[in-house]
């Protein structure tokens, strides 16, 4: 008996397998997506665009992007007729299809990955009429906007980690034991022993990632947001300074940051949310960080990415920066990293 269940166990995981390397196969053999980071293809009539499906959808996806110094929609939206949406299209990155017929007897929204290209985003709403599409999309946008959030973020992040700027993780693992993975171009700028900053300048837009950890209080509630951003003002005052003599960078009072707790893949972290300028100084923008607990709880770790474009949007570098934050990984033992090179 006990012979038969292992057999059955090795057959399960060969069948596994097998799946696996057939759908890496199927993605291998599907094109590279189209399109600009940050725009969604809405497949719909044009009838239903300009009416009430059109305005729920316009009024979610293309609201403000909150956090950013001027008007800026969360994601720029490009509307295709369904008799139009041919090949050309269907490689785009992010989609969504409204399909609204009285054909459809079971309205639902399907969420799926690379059905034409890889890495893509595919979002049906099949819904018998109007009304019903409009309900659907509004009980499900908040997974929408997951979805489409999560699907831009990796995509940064795959690229972070096929062209990583590879000395960069080992000095920021050496002080907080971990890192995020540093595309190509970032270069380190400034290290002490409890303070990293790391930036990547082109002509007019810098992008920085700031990394500091400092000692949790005991009784404090070290994930409040006013004692965040309380280190936070010192820890900027003493390492960031601007161009000009008394001058440093500074959270930005204009609108006070938001918070949320967020678990993703296995962290705990408070993301903060604000806008930085410069004191004395008319620079400034977007700043996004995550604050959490070193593994033995004895430190608190920020990891700050802040965008300066002054001539430019700012939506898309700000998302770039904010990838790089959740690409952060603990380091692994050594003896781990040896078993997983011989494997």
């Amino acid at each position: 008996m006990k012979r038969l269940i292992r057999l059955m166990a090795v057959a399960l995981a060969a069948l596994a397998m097998i799946s696996c390397n057939s759908n890496k196969t199927r993605k291998a053999l599907l094109p590279n997506i189209s399109g600009k980071a940050g725009e969604v293809l809405v497949v719909i009539d044009k009838g239903y665009w300009e009416g009430s499906v059109g305005t729920t959808i316009r009024d979610t996806l293309a609201a403000d992007c909150p956090y950013l110094p001027q008007k800026e929609a969360m994601y720029t939206l490009v509307n295709v007729a369904p008799s139009g949406f041919g090949n050309m299209f269907q490689v785009h990155r992010n989609i969504i299809i409204v399909n609204i017929s009285k054909d459809v007897t079971e309205p639902g929204v399907i969420f799926s990955q690379d059905a034409w290209a890889a890495p893509q985003c595919v979002i049906r709403i099949n819904a018998p009429d109007s009304e019903t599409a409009v309900e659907l999309f509004k009980e499900n946008s908040g997974k929408i906007i997951k979805m489409l959030e999560t699907a831009e973020r990796d995509r940064v992040i795959r690229n972070a980690k096929r062209y990583e700027e590879h000395k960069l993780a080992p000095i920021v693992s050496e002080m907080v034991g971990g890192s995020p993975r540093f595309p190509s171009g970032y270069q380190l700028k400034k290290k002490t022993s409890d303070f990293i900053w790391i930036s990547y300048d082109i002509q007019y837009v810098t992008q920085n990632i700031l990394i500091y950890k400092y000692p949790v209080v005991e009784g404090e509630n070290m994930m409040d947001l006013d004692n965040i951003l309380e280190v936070n003002a010192e820890v900027l005052k003493e390492n960031v300074p601007g161009m000009f003599e008394n001058t440093w960078m500074v959270t930005s009072p204009i609108i006070k940051p938001g918070i949320e707790y967020i678990k993703y893949k296995g962290r705990d972290f408070a993301e903060i949310r604000g806008l930085w300028e410069v004191h004395n100084d008319f620079m400034g923008g977007p700043f996004v960080a995550h604050a959490f607990y070193s593994p033995d709880g004895k430190e608190m770790i920020v990891l700050e990415g802040f965008v300066y474009a002054p001539k430019y949007d700012k939506r898309h570098y700000l998302r770039q920066v904010e990838s790089i934050l959740y690409s952060f990984e603990w380091a692994k033992p050594k003896e781990k990293e040896e078993e997983a090179a011989i494997k």
